[in-house]
């Protein structure tokens, strides 16, 4: 029997997932020329792999032949504990508070794909969590699940924009959702506050400029111009989100209890230069802070210091 819109969605709640929408698979004919308009300013900085498979990003038959509709689901990471300002310390995004969000989501769309495979055999599907070469935010903007906001994250209205976005392009049919208003307005509050001024213009970002680029994907030393700027982060940044009026009326405590955390909410930067590779892989093993690797997060933690 084909699969419906409500078998979706009624497995994607029991497993965990907060939001889900379904877009037609057609071609991001927008969204890929914005694509290119922002990669040749170089507002990739050092992410090279962004040039690489803009006909799969464009079109995700490239990906899995027959493709029929892309389903976008969402997951809330929120846990409102803050970060205390204390000297010595180096501030985490929240994100990275808990489990790597990858684990989680693998292990739910793993379920997930068994599950929907079970009610229709004829189910095929490709999935991913923000590591193949598909646009996922432009997927669940398509869907319906929220507007892309001036910080260029995902905002929805009843969650805000803390939350982790999983994508799964298939070969069945749906009945697809519409694309929600631009609900940010006149609003800058993020661009107001951005320590070093990334957000150029209404949804784009100059990773060049952008913290959670130069302390965690970045691979060179940090600009020696963002000195003092940093606002003591030294694993990424939630500025524009902190300041977001939508995330401060309608930000949600995860029901994920992995992210329900706040075990590396700060580092000890003194800790930090004494740690061996082995003690930072044992320590950081399930985080998203070893992304950084170790080299980088010393790196970090002396560019707060100097």
């Amino acid at each position: 029997m084909a699969l419906t819109n409500n078998d979706v969605m009624n497995t994607v709640r029991r497993l965990g997932f907060d939001l889900v929408g379904f877009s037609k698979a057609e071609k991001l004919e927008k969204q890929t020329n914005d694509l290119t308009a922002w990669l040749k300013k170089n507002y990739h900085a050092g992410m090279k792999y962004m040039e690489r498979n803009i006909d799969k990003r464009n079109d995700v038959s490239n990906i899995l032949d027959g493709a029929k509709s892309v389903i976008s689901l969402a997951l809330n990471y929120y846990y409102p504990s803050q970060h205390s300002i204390s000297d010595g310390k180096g501030k985490v995004s929240r994100y990275a508070w808990g489990k790597d969000y990858h684990f989680v989501l693998w292990d739910k769309l793993d379920l997930l794909e068994k599950e929907l495979k079970q009610l229709d055999p004829n189910f095929e599907c490709k999935s991913y969590v923000d590591t193949g070469p598909l646009m996922d935010k432009a997927w669940a903007v398509k869907s319906g699940i929220g507007w892309l906001g001036k910080h260029s994250n995902v905002i929805s209205r009843t969650h805000g924009s803390w939350f982790f976005i999983a994508t799964i392009i298939t070969n069945c049919e749906f009945e697809y959702g519409a694309e929600l208003d631009d609900f940010c307005g006149d609003c800058t509050a993020c661009i107001d506050a951005c320590p070093t001024e990334a957000i150029v213009e209404d949804y784009v970002v100059d990773s060049n400029k952008c913290i959670s680029y130069l302390t965690i994907e970045n691979k060179d030393e940090i600009p020696v111009e963002f000195k003092s700027k940093f606002d003591g982060w030294i694993f990424g940044c939630d500025v524009c989100q902190d300041v977001c009026p939508w995330n401060n009326k309608f930000a949600l405590i995860s029901n994920e209890t992995e992210f329900r955390t706040d075990r590396n909410r700060e580092l000890d930067l003194n800790s930090i230069a004494e740690m061996t590779n082995s003690q930072f892989k044992e320590e950081f093993r399930f985080s998203p802070i070893n992304r950084a690797k170790l080299k980088g997060i010393k790196r970090n933690a002396e560019f707060l210091e100097k």
